[in-house]
């Protein structure tokens, strides 16, 4: 009997690369989600929200795959960070951010819609922002433009030298997939990376 196919429905590289690590053939679908968050949703919630309806959305297409969706939004005092997309709206966030503990949310929600498998589950990562100054946050976003990612920040290269600290229990929840957690919800769907 072979194993599922495994899909990441998921654009980002970061996620791509994340999911390489654990050494399974898998495809990657984009899902077509609307990531706009609902009036008044928190921003832990947004998150699981839309890492599960990216799942939904591959799994509709591919039933006896399991799919893994995710999702991180940055959260500043209960009010959601997304992706800046531009250098001016990165320095704003940045700014904000100076001197601050932010919470990144990053969601994973896996499904095998031909099992009626879904579930999702939340990494927190606490991140401590160093207080920046404004020389120092345009230095950094020239250097790495990281307008794709929540809250203008890259742990994972010169944006180590932002933060004072990082706490997590998933170590790669930061940088948009939460490994730890992926791995428990791919064996729950039947899908072991230590027993392929």
């Amino acid at each position: 009997m072979h194993p599922p196919q495994l899909i990441l429905a998921s654009t980002s590289r970061y996620r791509r690369e994340l999911l390489q690590r654990l050494h399974l053939p898998f495809e990657v679908i984009a899902p077509q989600v609307d990531e706009t968050p609902l009036p008044g949703e928190a921003p832990a919630d947004l998150a699981q929200r839309l890492a599960l309806a990216k799942a939904q959305a591959v799994a509709l297409l591919r039933p006896e795959a399991v799919v893994i969706g995710s999702d991180q939004v940055a959260d500043l005092d209960g009010h959601p960070i997304g992706k800046p997309g531009t250098h001016e709206r990165a320095v704003a966030q940045l700014q904000r951010m100076r001197g601050r503990r932010v919470v990144f949310q990053t969601a994973v929600a896996v499904m095998r819609a031909d099992r009626a498998y879904a579930r999702t589950l939340l990494a927190p990562v606490a991140v401590t922002f160093r207080d920046l100054s404004d020389a120092e946050i345009d230095h950094y976003l020239r250097t790495e433009a990281p307008y794709d990612c929540a809250g203008s920040a890259k742990c994972e290269t010169l944006g180590i030298a932002l933060v004072d600290a990082i706490e997590s229990d998933d170590p790669t929840a930061l940088v948009g997939l939460p490994l730890i957690r992926t791995c428990r919800l791919l064996r729950a769907a039947g899908l072991d990376p230590l027993l392929p």
